[in-house]
């Protein structure tokens, strides 16, 4: 693809001298498993079937299309150019600096906000496991202090303890399909429900599936980070590819069939389905044991999850910095190839929800699940338009691409008119629209600041020559 604009200072295709390449593809492909599975899938599909009911599934099968065809567009640009800045980088290669830094930004505060949901669900999740203990507050406020920590260590070692981290549960999700199919089948102890909760498909009609595609949304977030970490990873030409495919087809394998399960197992409006539905499946099922073990196994996976999005996070900051897009002192690594204060920036948000579940409890998660569907569409949509110009300049120079989008430029197109159309529905929708019109604004208030600072940027710059 093109070389990048003068506002996008970073020489593509080359690594970055302070980020070392010490991930592997099983690394990588672990890395985006841990980061999209996590509160969005455990917590927030409660919050999905409680929209929609039934027909939530109509939203995670539009979702999961978007995502299909997103990712393989990312891919594409990933492949050819490799940057921390991932969809950033690309926006602001093809959309001019203002895109870049608007995308940039909000991605990183997206997943701030994601650590921070993660951090609070698990210590949510925790305390109802052992029946009382240490308040909420207290567990998130130790999550975040070990995950940083681990976060300041070498790449290499945080990609090893995330592989196994994430492995568990992945495992996990296995198993819980197998004992929610057994369970359906009548091969537990507990009788099966047949198809009876299924009866009322759509409680709450296409506003239900409207309000329910945010939450979906975030759900499938974090699959994304497969493009960020692509820069420390070795030979990413090859990697990243092999990386997106495994992802994407284990994602929805995992994300539909669990929430198939859950709503044939139980009524989509029963209480404890919104609270925690992998735990009441299994409660169903006659495995109230399992489902303590199950609760344990939850939290590992969130935990999993906050710390690949903490990782995500400080790399998009450091690249952000190296673009001159943020402070400078956060696009310095140590000579361990760690970014410190990318890493310690972005877990502010993390710590900040510690004293917000004091005061406000339950309802600090709740407020953060919102906040984060409507801005990865805006991630998506400029993947999608990055991709579409980007590959336009690579065939007018006739530079090969090593991965490339299929149905070039129909399908992605295609892509982008489900997006807008997405959106549409939503700002039709009263439960949603304040959502959807606030992250506009956020968006074009970033642009803004953006374009203004390159081009201050560029003044200064012309000035000293």
């Amino acid at each position: 693809m093109t070389a990048p604009s003068n506002q996008d200072s970073s020489t593509p295709g080359a690594p970055d001298p302070g980020l070392h390449t010490g991930l592997r593809a099983r690394h990588l492909i672990m890395m985006s498993l841990g980061s999209a599975i996590g509160a969005g899938l455990f917590v927030g599909s409660g919050q999905g079937i409680a929209a929609a009911g039934p027909a939530v599934l109509l939203a995670y099968a539009v979702a999961g299309l978007v995502v299909i065809a997103v990712m393989r567009m990312l891919g594409e640009m990933v492949a050819a150019d490799p940057n921390p800045g991932a969809f950033s980088y690309y926006a602001g290669r093809a959309l001019g600096p203002g895109a870049g830094f608007a995308v940039g930004w909000l991605w990183w505060v997206q997943l701030c906000l994601v650590v921070a949901a993660e951090a609070v669900a698990a210590g949510t999740i925790l305390r109802g496991l052992i029946g009382g203990g240490p308040p909420v507050w207290v567990w998130a406020l130790l999550f975040m202090v070990v995950l940083t920590g681990l976060n300041l260590a070498a790449v290499r070692g945080f990609g090893e303890f995330e592989f196994w981290f994430a492995l568990i549960k992945v495992v996990f999700v296995a198993v819980f399909l197998i004992i929610g199919v057994a369970f359906l089948l009548g091969w537990t102890s507990a009788a099966s429900p047949g198809l009876s909760n299924l009866s009322d498909f759509a409680p709450h009609g296409v506003s239900g599936v409207v309000a329910a595609l945010l939450v979906v949304a975030f759900a499938f977030g974090g699959i994304e980070i497969v493009a960020v970490a692509a820069a420390e990873t070795e030979d990413p030409q090859r990697t990243v590819g092999r990386a997106i495919r495994a992802t994407v087809w284990r994602i929805l394998v995992f994300y539909v069939g669990s929430v198939a399960v859950i709503l044939l197992a139980l009524p989509w409006n029963d209480p404890e389905v919104k609270e925690q539905p992998f735990v009441a499946v299994l409660n169903a099922a006659g495995l109230s044991a399992a489902g303590k073990v199950l609760g344990v196994v939850i939290v590992v996976a969130l935990l999993s999850s906050l710390n690949a999005n903490l990782y995500g996070s400080s790399r998009m900051l450091y690249s952000l910095a190296e673009r001159r897009m943020a402070p400078a002192a956060a696009g310095r690594a140590n000579a361990a190839g760690v970014p410190v204060v990318a890493v310690l920036a972005s877990s502010v948000i993390g710590f900040l929800a510690v004293p917000a579940s004091y005061l406000w409890g339950a309802d600090v998660l709740d407020r953060l699940l919102e906040v984060v569907g409507s801005t990865l569409i805006v991630t998506w949509f400029a993947t999608i338009a990055s991709e579409i110009v980007l590959r336009r300049r690579a065939e007018r120079d006739g530079t090969p691409l090593p991965l490339k989008m299929w149905g070039y430029p129909y399908l992605s197109w295609a892509v982008a008119a489900l997006l807008f159309g997405i959106v549409v529905l939503a700002i039709a929708n009263d439960g949603v629209r304040g959502q959807v019109l606030s992250t506009a604004v956020v968006v074009f208030l970033l642009w803004l600041a953006g374009t203004v600072r390159a081009r201050r940027q560029d003044r200064l710059a012309s000035l000293e020559r």
